[in-house]
């Protein structure tokens, strides 16, 4: 939906959304699970919409559908300041979906490799 900010003032409060453009990612129960501030290059702005759709799975239990989403993110999305994240939360949805510790230490291998100065490279570090 598309919300002008001084047509529907109500709403900006209620998202608290302090910058324009700002995209917020509900899940089908009205829970904020995803926000985006700011304007950002097509192939950003598509990572931060995958990476949305990958934290409403997730959030819903369906652990392999959010893995899948989360590689979509860190390896068609590579560039982009949403790889890390998407490649660290596929490390944690492999996990929970399968309660082998192997996909951590893995993940926290191609973050310390690709990302090295990434702060999802630093939270993973735990995993090695």
């Amino acid at each position: 939906m598309k919300i002008h900010i001084k047509e529907q003032k109500p709403t900006f409060q209620r998202f608290n959304a302090q910058w324009t453009p700002t995209l917020i990612v509900l899940d089908p129960d009205g829970a904020e699970r995803h926000r985006v501030e700011g304007y950002l290059p097509v192939d950003d702005f598509l990572a931060q919409l995958d990476l949305s759709l990958a934290k409403v799975a997730f959030q819903k239990g369906a652990f392999g559908e959010a893995e899948k989403r989360f590689r979509t993110v860190c390896e068609a999305h590579g560039k982009s300041g949403a790889a890390p994240e998407g490649c660290y939360w596929a490390g944690v949805s492999a996990y929970k979906a399968t309660n082998d510790p192997a996909p951590l230490k893995a993940t926290a291998q191609q973050l310390k490799k690709n990302y090295p100065e990434s702060e999802w490279t630093r939270k993973a570090s735990v995993w090695l």
